[in-house]
């Protein structure tokens, strides 16, 4: 049998059932491909796909879907991934453009990727271990109740509520905003914790300020632990009779960002390149039923991960083209 037409054969099968979610029968094939060989011969390199596990029969006298190992088979046979078109190139450059902060990027970021696909999206925040604290700001909400705002030098913005204890006037917020940036401004934040046991307030500030360090302390904290934005969650409900039963234990690890941490841990994509996981290549049960596509995006020269996750059922060329594309154009904003 010629295997570079069983290829086109498997190709072919998996992008017409991508599309219609139908099972795919060897007429259909010879009336939406040009394969230039008779329906019995397609049924001959179907029966030998089906041997050997890359497509089968969800049940008698229908077509053929294609199993886990035909879709690696087909990914691995992706020669070049099909980049954006020029419409897509500039939809993203628009969605991205003039971003506030490192929040604001990863938040346009996950619904772009959700949109493009038509998938749950997600991305990791990067490990800013170089950040530099730019500015501390307090904002009085209430008379005991204050906002603190930590802000670095790469735009990430943390945020809390502290209780001072007591109600603090206009001024002593002032003194407070001057005490905490004349010991923190231009400090890296994983100095942070230690920095504020240095803060000496003057006598009537000492409960408020400690308080405040407490916080911050805490903040500079979030910059360092893993987590991650996530879009798209509503796209699940389009394939809720592909995931069957795993539906529920899917919808409760998206709820658990450390899971979905782990899956991502698990997925080896060295620098730009995009790496497939398939149904039961996943090494959580949990996510037996997706494949999970991921990539790598730099911000501060560190490497975080971005993802899409959705049924196995999924057309591989344009998610893989829009991750790589998103992933190029964050790094770019993210390290300029």
């Amino acid at each position: 049998m010629n295997d570079d037409r069983r290829a086109r054969v498997l190709r072919a099968i998996v992008e017409d059932y991508v599309s219609t979610n139908e099972p795919v029968g060897s007429k259909a094939l010879v009336d939406r491909h040009r394969l230039g060989v008779s329906s019995a011969t397609i049924r001959n390199d179907m029966a030998a796909l089906e041997q050997e596990g890359l497509i089968a029969q969800p049940h008698t006298s229908a077509g053929r879907i294609p199993t886990d190992k035909g879709y690696r088979a087909f990914v691995d046979r992706i020669d070049e991934i099909k980049p954006l078109s020029a419409a897509e190139k500039r939809a993203v450059a628009r969605v991205l453009e003039h971003p506030v902060d490192v929040d604001d990027v990863l938040d346009r970021t996950v619904r772009l990727l959700s949109q493009l696909t038509h998938q749950v999206a997600m991305v990791q925040y990067p490990r800013l271990s170089r950040a530099r604290v730019r500015h501390i700001e307090l904002v009085d909400l209430a008379p005991s109740r204050l906002l603190v705002v930590l802000i670095t030098d790469g735009g990430q913005v943390e945020q809390r509520l502290v209780d001072t204890g007591r109600a603090v006037s206009a001024d002593e917020v002032a003194a407070l905003r001057a005490l905490f940036l004349a010991h923190l401004v231009d400090a890296a934040v994983g100095d942070v914790p230690v920095l504020v046991g240095t803060v000496e307030a003057r006598p009537e500030l000492r409960g408020p300020a400690a308080a405040l360090g407490a916080v911050l302390a805490d903040l500079s904290r979030g910059f360092h632990t893993e987590r991650l934005v996530m879009a798209g969650t509503a796209n699940l409900a389009r394939a809720g009779r592909e995931l069957g039963e795993h539906m529920g234990p899917i919808l409760e690890a998206f709820e658990e960002q450390v899971v979905l941490l782990r899956l991502l841990s698990t997925m080896a994509a060295p620098g730009p390149d995009v790496a497939v996981s398939i149904g039961a290549e996943n090494p959580l049960d949990t996510f037996a039923s997706t494949s999970v596509v991921a990539t790598n995006y730099v911000a501060e020269g560190v490497e975080a991960r971005m993802a899409v996750v959705g049924p196995t059922r999924m057309d591989y060329p344009t998610t893989m083209a829009a991750l790589r594309a998103v992933a190029k154009y964050i790094s770019t904003i993210l390290n300029d």
